[in-house]
């Protein structure tokens, strides 16, 4: 029958058991990164007026396009206010680990429904073990790449968005600044953590697919004919 034949006994084998480990923190991966906002905040004084300005970021990081806004006047301290804002376009990092945690997502999601509803036609399939190999393969490898390079832009991103190290360099002949408060990345932190744990689930899981494929279970020898008897004998 190669209809819907519901079982959920491979959960609790580690192809099965793994793979909802993988969808499961691939959720996490991109709800940390894709869903965080934050702000940095710098103060800003002269010998008769003080300012508080604050820029918002988030998701994807298009940092050089983030303003700062706060509670100055159009000729502060006696000459007219140039726009600060930060710097720097972190969103290809961001966005390439996003998309492979969506799409690691919504693959398990398909891998699953193989699994529990169409068991009978995975084991009796060549292509299908094979495919989810070469696929699951694939995916250990984009997140390594995509949380290697999130985590070197994760880096970048806690640097430019300093306060102390903002206040070095956004300060004109005008006023002066001081580090104002900064917004917690631990979601972000976390994210990191996520990607390379999503790393170790589906390289570990690679193992367990490709013993599901023909490259590790070789068919067994045909049995003999017993109307051939027995092989000659040599002497």
């Amino acid at each position: 029958m190669s209809g819907l034949q519901l079982n959920f006994s491979p959960l609790k084998e580690p192809l099965g058991f793994i793979k909802v480990l993988e969808w499961f923190f691939s959720i996490f991966s991109f709800a940390t990164c894709g869903g965080y906002s934050g702000t940095t905040s710098l103060h800003l004084s002269c010998l008769n007026e003080t300012a508080i300005i604050e820029a918002t970021f988030r998701y994807p990081f298009r940092l050089n396009t983030v303003l700062f806004h706060g509670n100055y006047t159009e000729k502060f301290c006696g000459a007219p206010w140039n726009e600060l804002h930060l710097t720097g376009d972190y969103s290809s990092s961001a966005e390439f680990y996003v998309t492979v945690a969506v799409f690691a997502f919504l693959y398990c999601i398909g891998a699953l429904v193989l699994y529990l509803g169409f068991r009978h036609l995975y084991q009796d399939s060549i292509k299908l073990p094979l495919i989810d190999f070469i696929i699951t393969a694939i995916f250990a490898f984009l997140w390594l790449v995509s949380s290697s390079a999130w985590a070197k832009g994760l880096t970048d991103i806690k640097r430019v968005t300093n306060p102390t190290e903002l206040a070095k360099t956004s300060c004109s002949d005008h006023f002066t600044c001081t580090p104002g408060s900064e917004s917690r990345m631990g979601s972000l932190n976390i994210s990191v953590a996520f990607g390379f744990l999503n790393l170790i689930l589906w390289a570990g899981n690679a193992w367990f697919v490709y013993k599901e494929t023909n490259l590790h279970t070789q068919a067994p020898p045909p049995p003999s004919d017993p109307e051939q008897g027995p092989p000659p004998s040599n002497m």
